[in-house]
Order: C-alpha cells, then sequence, then structure tokens
C-alpha cells in the first residue's frame, strides 16, 4: 500500500534534522527517510546550478527509494529547485522558506531581522516573498557566515559560534528590531544561543513546526497517511531504526553522531553516492 511508503527529507548536511524531530513529533508512525548531501556542504555559498543540480539528484534518488512525499528541508534548495522538483516528480513536495508574512504581522517596531545563507538572501523566491508580505516593515537582511559549517562539525555552543553569531545578530539589534526570522534550517538549532545573546529582545520565527503540518495536510488530502490502527511492538531502539533511515554522500557515521547529539536519535547512517541531475 502507498500509505506505507516512506517520507523523504533533503538537506544539504544536519539542517534538516530540526525538520525531521519536527515531523517526528506530530507524524509518529511514519516511515522517514533522511538524505543529508553532506559531501557538497553548505549550500548557502554555492552557484545557483549547482545547488539546482545536486537538489534534483537527490530528489530523484528519492523518488527511485519509492518515497511517497518529498520536504526540500532546506532553505536555499527550496529557493531554486522547488517549482523544477514539482515539475519532475509528480509526488507531493513541501518546501521551507522564511517566516516573512508572520514576521511582518508581529512586529511592533515594523522592523524585523532574517538571518539566512547567502544565496538564499540574494534569491528571487526570497526577494519576492519580501515584496509581497513585508509591507510597511522594514528587513534586516544579514548572512550567517561561518554558522552552517559549524554547525555540521556539531558545534551549537562554543565560544567561537557565540562569537560568529553575535556578530550576525548585532545590526539586527541595532537596528531596533524586535522580530527575528531564521531563513536556514541549521539556525533552528542555535535558538537557546541566540536566546542568551538577544536577552529575549526579539521574537524568534522559526518555521518548522508549520513545515510539519502542511505536510500532515498535504498527506491526508491526498490520503497518503500511514494506517495508525497498526500497532508496533518493537523496542524503542529497533522502533527508531524501523521508521528513521539516515543517509549522507558524505561522512554517514558523522550524520549518526550529530542526529544522536542535536535531535536524540540512536541511528546508524549509510553512505550513498547520489548523481547531480543534468539541466
Amino acid at each position: 500500500m502507498q500509505n506505507v511508503a516512506p517520507i523523504g527529507i533533503l538537506d544539504s548536511g544536519v539542517g534538516g534534522l530540526s525538520i525531521l524531530r519536527a515531523i517526528r513529533s506530530v507524524l509518529p508512525n511514519e516511515r522517514l527517510l533522511y538524505c543529508a548531501d553532506s559531501y557538497h556542504a553548505p549550500y548557502g555559498e554555492r552557484e545557483d546550478s549547482f545547488i539546482t543540480a545536486r537538489t534534483l539528484g537527490i530528489g530523484r534518488w528519492l523518488a527511485e527509494q519509492r518515497v511517497k512525499a518529498i520536504v526540500v528541508a532546506c532553505n536555499t534548495a527550496t529557493a531554486y529547485t522547488l517549482l523544477t522538483l514539482r515539475e519532475r516528480l509528480h509526488i507531493p513536495i513541501i518546501g521551507v522558506e522564511p517566516g516573512i508574512k508572520p514576521a511582518a504581522l508581529w512586529s511592533r517596531t515594523r522592523v524585523a531581522g532574517v538571518l539566512a545563507t547567502t544565496s538564499t538572501l540574494k534569491s528571487a523566491r526570497f526577494n519576492t516573498l519580501l515584496s509581497q508580505y513585508s509591507g510597511d516593515c522594514r528587513f534586516i537582511c544579514q548572512g550567517g557566515h561561518g554558522l552552517v559549517e559549524a554547525i555540521e562539525a556539531g558545534d551549537i555552543s562554543s565560544p567561537v559560534i557565540i562569537r560568529n553569531l553575535s556578530t550576525c545578530i548585532q545590526p539586527i539589534l541595532d537596528s531596533s528590531a524586535d522580530t527575528l526570522v531564521l531563513g536556514c534550517t541549521h539556525y533552528s538549532f542555535l535558538l537557546n544561543a541566540l536566546y542568551t545573546i538577544t536577552s529575549d529582545q526579539l521574537r524568534i520565527i522559526d518555521t518548522h513546526k508549520a513545515i510539519a503540518c502542511q505536510l500532515v495536510r498535504q498527506l491526508t488530502e491526498q490520503q497518503l497517511l500511514v494506517n495508525t490502527d497498526t500497532t508496533i511492538t518493537h523496542s524503542k531502539t529497533t522502533l527508531s531504526s524501523v521508521l528513521l533511515r539516515l543517509v549522507s554522500t558524505g561522512n554517514a557515521a558523522q550524520l549518526a553522531h550529530i542526529a544522536r547529539k542535536l535531535i536524540g536519535v540512536n541511528v546508524n547512517a549509510e553512505h550513498v553516492k547520489i548523481a547531480s541531475e543534468l539541466l
């Protein structure tokens, strides 16, 4: 039956684990296949054509694994490739986007910040979001230089990343912003550091829960949710390995280690080779 097929989740690296965690919380009985393109991470400073070719290649590979839906758990990949993925793969595909609209609605000072990768900030999709939903709210857009690389190594709290994060955030604080949009799924793992640095001056908008809810809506509409009447009696450790598969184009052991550290799952990861899609 199609509804027992896994849900595919793709990212340039480990940032999409924040989306994976949100999906697991609302769909605990679904099988998930997480693919990290760690060999080519990060995407944030890559050329547009490279990002597109890699994302399409991974999307094709996930489709070959017979997933019933794909979540593009990477803002940069979504910005450059979402529409093309939907044209080429005839399954539900959900992307991630920075929460510009809620930030514009909630900001009282009418100044909000966006922390994202350079590629996301320069993309046409992101700038369309700004023009459509910013209204009279001014957005201060900052690139999170060096943050993704640190998170890929499992660093979310060292003095070095706190210093780098503070440097990225300071122009936003100086602008009297009261709201901060996280425009990269990696940055979800920096929430504690952000609250410490900003002393709760900023309302932080992270869309990972909204993405999980959108996935639920689409699967429900297409009657693709797993049958929850089926009872699984495996132990917790066995259940994790049954319902979650982790694969990486880079160091699989590192992905497994980071997944344990960041979201508390104890699952071995596999190394896979995935070709880029011809454009």
